[in-house]
């Protein structure tokens, strides 16, 4: 590999693993517009329910209701095992996820899963093309 080479692979897995910091940053900031900026127009998401998402615009939605159920989230993640060839990438990124649940009051929803997230180098920068929540399990706890 050349030392070009080199350069550009440490910087696409840097891009790609800024994809999923502002994922996580756009949840918990509540900033759907950092968070939307993560997504390409047609990506597909799977694993958050039965149902499989198509778009961008459609999975926020769906994101933005989900969250009203909560107050504070904070989504930690894990290192980042990224595989990148040209203009596509794999990303395996696991996280635990607490929320902080307004019904009943007090109570905290955590989440351990691994993103599995398919991206594609865009004129904008790299964007996930599909997504999927692979749940390792839940834990509910009282105040």
């Amino acid at each position: 590999m050349s030392e070009a080479q080199m350069i550009q692979n440490v910087a696409d897995r840097i891009a790609v693993q800024d994809v999923m910091l502002r994922y996580a940053a756009g949840v918990d900031e509540r900033d759907m517009d950092l968070y939307r900026s993560c997504f390409a127009e047609d990506v597909e998401v799977v694993g958050f329910g039965d149902q499989v998402v198509h778009g961008a615009d459609a999975w926020v939605d769906y994101v933005e209701k989900a969250l009203q159920a909560f107050g504070p989230t904070q989504h930690m993640l894990a290192p980042q095992l990224a595989d990148i060839n040209g203009d596509q990438a794999s990303a395996r990124t696991d996280v635990q996820a607490l929320h902080y649940m307004k019904e009943p009051q007090g109570e905290t929803l955590t989440l351990w899963a691994t993103y599995k997230s398919d991206m594609r180098r865009t004129a904008d920068g790299w964007k996930i093309v599909r997504h999927e929540l692979v749940s390792r399990g839940t834990r509910i706890q009282g105040p």
